[in-house]
């Protein structure tokens, strides 16, 4: 394999990320690296000898994960505007992986003492305000993420947020492909009546694209409302238009997200009540 661009810092200006060398199998291994590299980073912040410190816990905490991060914020930042089959695959690979990885880090027994000793005695460590509330965040954070779950409660845990970090990547994935796949051919011209000259040509073009010479293609928006409906005279086009929205993973086929929208719903109300809250809305809140 060539040499990995995700493992060092990009010397471009800002540290703009060197995309025309990054390859789909380099942020497979920069994932894993990155996540093997924070964990080898966190343990002798657990597993140190001396006294909690917000030195030798909270800041060191923070100094962990560098490459993990960087890692993912190119990949994110990728697949939100430019992905394919290839991240796609990578996405689905990694997501419960990633669930795995932030388990390993906020249920570490060892690792939360620390962090609730500081939390416990933040009022006498003659902190600034800035690092006080450090010190609250992570303390949330971790009870929040279970730290204080017992162990059998923590292994159902992990299952769940597995499962729910590959539901939402599926569905995320099935709302673009569907979006991507779902467009109102139009047979004539006289039917675009109200549309723009401009957009009438869009439409056109986009059918050429689609190899449907002499039609007019329209493209659903990834929203409940379209466009063209502001302006569109031809009712029954406008009818298409709203139902093919309204319709979208939602009338079978591979894309269909309603059984993951269910279950997604279910885990969640599961697991807000396995942490103590009493609904998924009060947990996010």
């Amino acid at each position: 394999m060539t040499e990995n661009p995700l493992l060092k810092e990009s010397s471009l200006d800002l540290h703009y990320p060197p995309f025309d060398k990054i390859k789909p199998l380099h942020f497979t291994s920069g994932y894993e690296q990155g996540m093997a590299g924070q964990l080898q980073e966190i343990e002798p912040i657990s597993s140190n000898a001396e006294a909690p410190t917000f030195e030798n816990t909270i800041v060191a905490l923070e100094k962990t994960g560098d490459l993990l991060g960087r890692v993912d914020r190119i990949f994110s930042n990728l697949t939100g505007a430019h992905t394919n089959p290839d991240l796609q695959k990578i996405e689905t690979d990694m997501a419960p992986k990633l669930a795995a990885h932030l388990d390993a880090i906020y249920l570490n027994g060892p690792l939360f003492k620390r962090v609730e000793t500081l939390y416990n005695n933040r009022e006498k460590l003659s902190l600034d305000d800035e690092s006080k509330w450090l010190v609250e965040r992570y303390y949330k954070d971790f009870v929040r993420a279970g730290a204080k779950l017992s162990d059998a409660d923590k292994t159902k845990l992990k299952k769940m947020n597995s499962e729910l970090a590959e539901l939402q990547t599926k569905f995320s994935q099935n709302i673009l492909k569907e979006k991507n796949a779902d467009v109102i051919v139009v047979d004539k011209r006289e039917e675009l009546d109200g549309l723009s000259p401009d957009a009438i040509t869009a439409a056109s073009a986009a059918a050429k694209e689609e190899k449907k010479e002499g039609k007019f293609v329209l493209a659903l928006q990834n929203t409940s409302q379209q466009p063209p409906l502001t302006n569109l005279k031809n009712r029954a086009l406008r009818e298409r238009i709203m139902k093919a929205s309204l319709a979208r993973n939602s009338h079978g086929g591979e894309w269909d997200t309603r059984n993951i929208v269910l279950r997604t719903a279910k885990l969640r109300a599961e697991r807000a009540a396995l942490l103590g809250y009493e609904s998924h809305a009060a947990y996010q809140l």
